[in-house]
């Protein structure tokens, strides 16, 4: 009898272990850039090849991987059925040949190179191999503090290629400043917006104003505000929160 009650209990919760899939890493050489890069892709369970999935390209991917372990949650989030199966690209922002070089300073501060890589290198190199969508809607770029800059960026000089613009804790007050008077001076861009700020040595009224500047302007805004700082225990918690924005289940 007990048997019975632990195989029906194995059949009840099967789905909550689903298991996507995350690959090596995948080297690709930028015209653009002028050297390599490298990314990791995770494909949710039962990817079948007449799939459009929705994608999401993270920036500083490797931290997210192992300081955010975001693979375990879009595994728990698909089975759980709170949101819907995605492709998930994590951009390495290391040099491949010596990971102790880190280049996410010249490739995250609107740098149009860095920008002309996503659009016309990777974004088609990923279409190419995994059954992705081919829509603007479907597609958001994902990073934190400089990266989270980054994202900001992209919503000014890649609107036509990504639709969601999710920043957690987004760079420093000046150049918060700065992307806040750049998108004052737009017209209201086809966008959707995530942004988080932490409330303990973070840059939280540069944030705020930002976060104000963009409700002002009537965009599709989710802010959140965390008592913590500038650091994994703001951002990791928060990710869910940026799934179900961009990505609930249908």
């Amino acid at each position: 009898m007990r048997l019975v009650k632990i195989l029906l209990l194995l059949a009840w919760c099967g789905p909550l272990w689903a298991n996507g899939k995350l690959s090596g890493d995948i080297r690709l050489f930028s015209e653009a850039l002028g050297y390599d890069l490298q990314y990791r892709v995770y494909e949710p369970e039962g990817m079948h090849r007449n799939s459009e999935l929705p994608a999401l390209y993270i920036t500083d991917g490797q931290w997210y991987i192992s300081r955010g372990k975001l693979p375990a949650l879009l595994n728990r989030e698909i089975a759980a059925g709170n949101i819907e199966p995605l492709l998930v690209v994590f951009v390495d922002s290391r040099n491949p040949d010596n990971l102790q070089q880190n280049r996410r300073n010249q490739q995250f501060f609107c740098n149009p190179r860095y920008v002309d890589f996503f659009t016309e290198e990777l974004l088609p190199a990923v279409d190419k191999e995994y059954p992705t969508s081919a829509v603007r809607e479907d597609r958001v770029i994902l990073g934190l503090s400089f990266g989270g800059r980054n994202s900001a960026c992209f919503g000014l000089m890649a609107h036509d290629s990504f639709a969601g613009i999710a920043m957690q804790s987004p760079a420093n007050t000046e150049m918060v400043d700065e992307l806040r008077f750049q998108y004052m001076a737009q017209e209201k861009l086809p966008l959707k917006f995530f942004m988080s700020v932490g409330t303990v040595n973070d840059n939280t009224q540069a944030g705020r104003q930002f976060m104000e500047t963009l409700k002002f302007q009537e965009y599709d805004l989710t802010y959140r505000e965390v008592n913590q700082g500038h650091d994994w225990d703001n951002w990791g918690p928060l990710l869910d929160d940026v799934l179900y924005t961009f990505f609930p289940a249908q």
